[in-house]
């Protein structure tokens, strides 16, 4: 009886809610006292919701932590959608005139999946759990021994799989790994993904976007969003087709005629389980193998660092920048950073957990000691330095100022970390001769991360706008997919591929329902704000050889700090002192953020094309000669080669001279005989 009058209650309060409101309008007072008491409890909310999430996501296969996940989801939703039915549905943001409550309930006025009813969204929410559960438990038993036992033998993702990608070069064990794969995660996802995609776009709808594709691209507050996305692709893709062209020559060299006569790569040689990096083929297309190495792993392990050392390297880092101390991130009695040995299965994707209670910051990383790792830590800092940053914004407006923001202050960052200055004044390289050669390898090693990434990180949310927007028939989403990897990354399946695979599930963020754009967006905004970095740091000049971009590293530059934090500061009509930056968060529109850091309010590529700009000379005068069949990286060092040449010249000049001599010699040798 009680559990009936309970329902009926329930229906009661729903009901009520949901009936029309009238117009009347709310006052900007009315609304700050509206926001301020939502404040208290949608914090409260959220916390309980993360803490729910990180318990899953740390050991995915406990039935209890996966229950709890879905209660505590159920539960925020509700939350949500009753204040926003009660006050946030029915009033324009444009109304007020203050600029902190108009961005709040801007951001407030879209409820997101929240606005499922209770059965949709557990539904979306049982879906995406099994998708990511999948993802996460999924092995494979080892090339040599493919009849194995998976609780014992078999290869999970991380470190498995991912090891064997980056070090193998054997093709028909590359091609299994790959394949095998993709057969245990996102070809078992695929019907949960139609359900998803189902669900996601009904919830967009009852926000009053088309799609779900339209619905996230809102963040970004652009109209012409999907048209700049690929103006900037056009302003770069000169850059990567070169370099795509110079790694398709030198793989061909050790795989020879497995690669094809076409202009794609096989995805899987590329030393990355899905070829959105190329770092870990360096040693097959080293530009000059007998120049000066960057890799500081060997260094790393030498020097006994384990991870919490890299971590408090990378802390130390930011607080170089007068930026604070953020050692709760990586405390192990809290955060994860390495991969459990009890038995757990855990989401060994890294990531950075905000808890929405201004004191709790976490990282999830199954960390190893490697140059890879070293770096990730610092971008994964870097999300952790911008929650600390923003934590005294209001609720809706602690995120970054677009979705690429959060993820470019960590990889700006990581382009000091990354360059042989820094590493060496950190004790990580040593003798680091700092040769033209030895800066052609430096930048090669970062474009086999940055600048090969482009194209996978637009792709994928191209592909997921197109899968949205119904563009693209469910029967067509694995073609369409190819294509796409086909035509804008130039890579392609290593065997072939239908409609009972799902490869796009393979990857992690597809599963896991995660914007991916804001990658793409990253990778071009990280050099905008390390140009402006470099310029107050005093450590790059235009039009000076001696302070190229390139070679910038920002480390202990307290002016650096003081610009950094102006983009994660709220904008005052003041001038922004050193603690005003990294606060910014949502605030303001993300262009008068850029503005603020770079004095531009446009995304663009002249940054990232002048980093690599010594690189993309070489490269196209390798392909010219590669075509004329030479090649000035077929030796080992130019500066090691102009020393036989010397000695050469040096001794033909001995022999010519003794030569000379000797004829001269013969002759007045001859005119003495004739005239005696």
């Amino acid at each position: 009886m009680l559990r009936v009058t309970g329902l009926l209650l329930l229906f009661l309060t729903n009901l009520v809610l949901s009936l029309p409101k009238g117009n009347t309008k709310i006052t900007e007072d009315e609304m700050s006292d509206i926001l301020a008491k939502y404040e208290i409890s949608a914090s409260e909310k959220c916390r309980d919701y993360v803490v729910a999430d990180w318990n899953y996501n740390t050991d995915v296969e406990n039935e209890t932590k996966v229950e709890e996940l879905n209660e505590q989801a159920l539960a925020f939703a509700q939350f949500e959608k009753e204040q926003w039915q009660l006050h946030f549905s029915n009033v324009s943001w444009e109304d007020f005139k203050n600029e902190t409550v108009r961005r709040q309930v801007r951001t407030l006025s879209v409820l997101g999946v929240s606005a499922l009813d209770d059965n949709e969204l557990s539904e979306l929410n049982a879906r995406q759990t099994n998708m990511t559960t999948i993802y996460s438990s999924a092995k494979i038993c080892p090339f040599d021994k493919q009849q194995c036992d998976l609780a014992t033998e078999g290869l999970a993702l991380d470190p498995g799989m991912e090891e064997v990608i980056s070090t193998s070069r054997n093709y028909e064990e590359l091609t299994y790994v790959w394949e095998a794969w993709r057969n245990v995660s996102g070809a078992k996802m695929r019907d949960d993904y139609k359900k998803y995609v189902e669900l996601s776009n009904l919830a967009a709808q009852k926000n009053g976007f088309s799609d779900n594709g339209e619905m996230w691209r809102s963040d970004f507050e652009t109209e012409t969003f999907v048209e700049d996305m690929e103006n900037l692709w056009k302003e770069v893709e000169p850059l990567y087709l070169e370099l795509h062209t110079y790694v398709k020559n030198k793989l061909k060299k050790v795989y020879g005629d497995k690669i094809g006569d076409d202009d794609l790569i096989p995805a899987h040689i590329l030393g990355n389980m899905w070829a959105q990096s190329w770092e870990n083929i360096f040693d097959i297309v080293q530009p000059f193998p007998n120049a000066t190495g960057v890799d500081v792993t060997k260094s790393l392990n030498d020097q006994g660092y384990t991870a919490r050392r890299m971590f408090e390297t990378s802390d130390e880092f930011y607080q170089s920048l007068g930026l604070p101390e953020n050692s709760m991130s990586y405390n192990e009695t809290l955060a994860l950073i390495e991969k459990p040995t009890d038995g757990r299965v855990v989401v060994c994707h890294a990531s950075a957990w905000d808890f929405c209670d201004r004191r709790d910051f976490r990282i999830k990383m199954c960390t190893k000691v490697n140059m890879e790792d070293f770096v990730t830590i610092h971008h994964e800092m870097g999300h952790i330095q911008y929650y600390i940053q923003y934590k005294d914004q209001p609720y809706a407006l602690r995120t970054g100022a677009n979705p690429g923001f959060h993820e470019a202050v960590g990889d700006t960052i990581a382009l000091s970390v990354s360059t042989p200055q820094h590493l060496e004044k950190v004790g990580l390289l040593e003798n680091y001769a700092d040769t033209e050669e030895d800066s052609i390898n430096a930048l090669m090693q970062i474009a086999l991360q940055k600048v090969a990434f482009l194209p996978f990180g637009l792709l994928i949310d191209m592909w997921r706008w197109d899968v949205f927007s119904g563009k693209i028939n469910e029967s067509q989403w694995n073609a369409h997919w190819w294509e796409l990897r086909e035509n804008i990354q130039k890579v392609k399946a290593p065997v072939p591929r239908s409609e009972a695979d799902f490869d796009p599930g393979a990857k992690y963020h597809v599963p896991a329902s995660s914007q991916y754009i804001s990658y793409f967006v990253a990778h071009i905004l990280q050099f905008q704000i390390h140009k402006a970095l470099c310029l107050a740091a005093g450590q790059y000049e235009p039009n000076n050889a001696s302070k190229p971009l390139h070679k910038c590293d920002i480390y202990r530059s307290k002016e650096a700090g003081q610009l950094l934090s102006k983009i994660l500061s709220p904008i005052k009509s003041v001038v922004l002192s050193v603690s005003d930056g990294l606060k910014l968060g949502s605030s303001r529109h993300w262009q008068d953020a850029l503005e603020v850091m770079t004095g531009e309010r446009q995304l663009g590529g002249s940054a990232i094309l002048e980093y690599f700009q010594p690189l993309h000379e070489f490269l196209k005068k390798e392909n010219s000669n590669a075509g004329n069949g030479t090649s000035i990286s077929d030796y080992s060092d130019s500066t090691d080669q102009t020393i036989p040449i010397a000695v050469g010249g040096v001794l033909l000049g001995v022999v010519i001279v003794v030569i000379v001599g000797y004829i001269i010699f013969r002759r007045r040798a001859a005119k003495r005989n004739a005239s005696s």
